[in-house]
């Protein structure tokens, strides 16, 4: 879509009919990663996997209909979204419109409370916010196999922002529109599994190489890609076993094993793509002195500095504590269990 179709509609040109659709989606951790497309356009993964809906940086994003302007307009944060990012959300908008039958323009406003483009999963709200919100403006229907489904058109892993708590994503088999049907997330039943995730905030910028750039270029030069893609299926399967059995040592570990896996795979492309900054290393290092220490905590990464750190609800303060003294400098936030995206009631932004 041209650059300038986001330019030219700096602001509306005609009246706002009604105060629009907003819903509300929270990011997630993957625990297992699927790190890799097998198909772009579509945006099916290559691998499955799993993660945690946290109930931190949530996403607010209200679209509302605005018949007869010249075309979208999108901002984030109140600010004209950039070039890239505003025709991502177009695109979008363009799918839920063809799947509505309806032609009509939109305004979207997203809010975020987490950095873009910092590896904290910002695209995956991002996106589960968007498919709730222009689906309830659209008038369209869909449960949350089909919600799921579209939202991966937008980010593989928003498909997983969908749903609250543990989520798995099906990378899903054949190519075309049995692609597209077969890649959905759906949720994974946990009880009484509740751990804390303690966040490093090590750097919020944004990502020098973005993950969509690193994951074809690990794909296509790295030649340890296929071995982590293979050892993913059985993380998977011993990581749904250990959380039916709420079992934090062996969910903490499964987690942490994958994780450094696929930066592996990013350290052996060609030129590797690197995302460890030397105070992410510190902090990995706090936490295996913390484990010796004798307090359970296992760190996950996704493609950024920042680190993620497992443990029991009761360590979350210890592990805060020694993850600032590892890395001084950076901030901490401890997340839950989040729900999962859904329409706010009432009035947009």
């Amino acid at each position: 879509m041209p650059t300038d179709r986001v330019r030219e509609t700096a602001g509306p040109r005609h009246g706002v009919l009604d105060r629009g659709s907003t819903a509300v989606a929270h990011p997630n951790i993957a625990l297992i990663k699927y790190w890799g497309k097998r198909d772009e356009r579509l945006v099916i993964p290559r691998v499955d996997s799993l993660s945690m809906t946290l109930d931190v940086f949530p996403t607010t994003t209200t679209v509302r209909l605005v018949p007869g302007a010249r075309g979208d307009v999108v901002t984030f944060d109140g600010a004209p979204a950039a070039d890239e990012p505003g025709r991502r959300v177009i695109a979008f908008l363009d799918l839920v419109r063809e799947l509505a039958g309806r032609g009509e323009p939109a305004v979207v406003d997203t809010r975020n409370a987490v950095p873009t483009g910092a590896g904290l999963a910002s695209s995956a709200s991002g996106f589960a916010a968007l498919a709730v919100a222009a689906t309830a403006a659209y008038g369209l229907a869909l449960d949350d196999t089909a919600l799921s489904r579209l939202a991966r058109r937008g980010s593989a892993s928003a498909s997983r922002s969908i749903f609250g708590g543990f989520a798995v994503c099906h990378a899903g088999r054949g190519v075309g529109t049995v692609a597209d049907l077969s890649s959905y997330a759906e949720p994974v039943p946990v009880s009484d599994f509740d751990p804390a995730l303690v966040i490093a905030l090590v750097d919020a910028g944004p990502k020098a190489v973005s993950s969509r750039a690193a994951m074809r270029h690990t794909v296509e030069t790295s030649p340890l890609y296929p071995a982590w893609a293979m050892s993913g299926k059985g993380d998977l399967a011993d990581m749904r076993a250990a959380l039916e059995r709420g079992d934090l040592d062996a969910v903490g570990e499964i987690a942490e094993r994958n994780a450094l896996g696929m930066h592996a795979t990013m350290l052996a492309a060609r030129p590797a793509v690197r995302y460890l900054s030397p105070a992410t290393v510190a902090v990995l290092d706090g936490v295996l002195r913390l484990r010796r220490e004798g307090t359970p905590a296992y760190a996950t990464m996704d493609a950024g500095p920042n680190v993620k750190v497992l443990c029991h609800p009761a360590d979350a303060a210890r592990v805060g504590e020694a993850v600032l003294a590892a890395a001084p400098g950076c901030s901490v936030v401890t997340a839950r269990r989040g729900p999962g995206a859904r329409l706010r009631t009432g009035a947009g932004l």
